[in-house]
């Protein structure tokens, strides 16, 4: 039996509220808010997230392959999915693959890892996306940045895959070439009634043919859509009751992109029950569907924090100015000190910098972040083993406001946080936060962040927050 055995989901904290959205785009509106990844945040770093929310405690080893997918890469030439298996301190014989330019691409990494696990071992899917439109239109609007995640295996399955259908079509919708900011669009009518509409009906309608079912034998319809409105004229039309609908999240999170299937297959994972039967409908050059079966693992699997729990930590972004900083979309304040990273550097550090890796002393059990050659301790020297520190809490040892470093959300808060691995003490910036809430003893958890970016290319690395749930 082949399916899913983990899922896992995760939204940014920062939502463009109600009110934000009626002062900008007035009557136009019409919704209650929208996700907005903070100025440290991207796809990958979304990714990484959402993978950790995925992962069950234990089972790192037995993954055998990791597909990213996004239409946002930060790369166009270097592989993103080796960074989140580094991050997600997966093994060196991991097989990792990017997938991308389709906003079907969550979708087509599900099946590349379903044919790939057939003959053996579990793949980690994650499809994670933060788009941009251009300022005050609709697309801005609608767009939300999230990401989700997908262990695909043959053992402890809890959603087991029954069959699939796909159409294929080149048609010119949405676009982005390479040197494009912002998401392009062809007129409206025609990228719903040629594109979406007509795609997404032939890719259901077949599996159901294929399946020999019948719209009402699904408990739940999971069906990306550009829109509300397209969305369920779409469903209807296939006839779908709407209380078959997974909430598509318009109103609360937005259009994620290559994300937005997988986050409402996610969603609807967390209310299943055995034996129902979900169907998965995807939209981008074409369209796929896949009909899954619930199984009695459902009740014996971990829950996440997953979709409802990210929707529960929030915190509204006030300004449509900050919104629009988070995006990079207005000028930056000069930073003071400019620090260029090396190549060389972030390949030496990567055990620590990236796997979030300290060291831990045979001897006298010490454990130090950074990795430690000698221990500062009992001074042994190279007598240690590795352990991650990412996964672990910990709480706020000492911390400093600091309001004149150069940020898009000042003020920063520098802290001192105290890990449940051994007491290590970690040196970390806090994200997600208000200075005005940080206490010393405040419980915090590692979230893999976006550092700088200089030199053409980005450094990411490990910051603090306060603990989510």
């Amino acid at each position: 039996m082949t399916g899913i055995t983990s899922y896992g989901a995760y939204i940014p904290k920062y939502r463009l509220s109600a009110e934000v959205i009626a002062q900008v785009w007035g009557k136009r509106g019409g919704k209650d808010e929208r996700s907005v990844a903070n100025y440290d945040e991207d796809s990958l770093t979304m990714a990484v997230e959402a993978g950790a929310d995925c992962l069950v405690p234990g089972n790192r080893d037995g993954l055998t392959g990791l597909y990213f997918a996004s239409t946002t890469s930060p790369y166009r030439e270097k592989q993103c999915a080796s960074i989140v298996a580094a991050a997600l301190d997966l093994p060196a014989s991991l097989a990792t693959i990017d997938i991308a330019n389709s906003l079907r691409a969550g979708t087509n990494a599900l099946r590349t890892a379903v044919d790939s696990v057939k003959s053996g071992g579990s793949a980690l899917v994650i499809a994670s996306d933060s788009r941009l439109g251009f300022p005050q239109t609709s697309q801005e609007l609608a767009f939300g940045d999230a990401a989700a995640a997908l262990v695909v295996g043959n053992s402890g399955v809890i959603a087991e895959i029954e069959d699939s259908f796909t159409v294929s079509d080149d048609i010119t919708d949405v676009w982005r070439k390479d040197d494009d900011e912002f998401v392009r669009s062809w007129e409206d009518r025609w990228v719903i009634m040629y594109g979406y509409d007509r795609n997404i009906r032939a890719a259901v309608s077949g599996l159901l043919k294929k399946t020999s079912s019948k719209p009402g034998d699904f408990a739940k319809v999971v069906m990306y859509g550009p829109d509300a409105r397209s969305h369920d004229a779409a469903a209807k039309a296939l006839g779908f009751a709407a209380t078959q609908l997974q909430d598509p999240l318009f109103g609360k999170v937005g259009n994620s992109g290559a994300a937005h299937a997988l986050l409402l297959l996610c969603a609807a994972l967390e209310q299943a029950k055995p034996g129902e039967r979900i169907l998965v409908a995807s939209y981008g050059d074409g369209a796929d569907a896949f009909s899954f079966r619930i199984t009695d693992e459902i009740a014996r699997a971990r829950k996440p924090l997953g979709v409802h729990g990210n929707l529960a930590a929030r915190r509204p972004l006030t300004s449509y100015g900050k919104f629009l900083t988070f995006h990079k979309q207005l000028d930056q304040p000069e930073e003071l000190m400019r620090v260029f990273p090396a190549a060389t550097v972030m390949w030496r550090s990567r055990k620590w910098a990236l796997r979030g890796h300290a060291s831990k002393c045979r001897k006298c059990g010490t454990v130090a972040f950074p990795i430690q050659r000698v221990c500062f301790n009992c001074r042994s020297k190279d007598d240690f083993e590795e352990v991650r520190l990412t996964d672990k809490k910990g709480k706020v040892f000492t911390f400093s406001i600091d309001n004149l470093a150069g940020t898009p959300d000042p003020p920063v808060t520098q802290t001192v946080l105290e890990s449940e691995e051994g007491s290590a003490r970690v040196y970390c910036l806090m994200t997600d936060c208000e200075a005005s809430d940080v206490k010393v003893g405040m419980p915090v958890e590692f979230t893999f962040r976006r550092f700088h970016e200089l030199g053409g290319f980005v450094n990411y690395y490990w910051k603090c927050r306060p603990v989510r749930g």
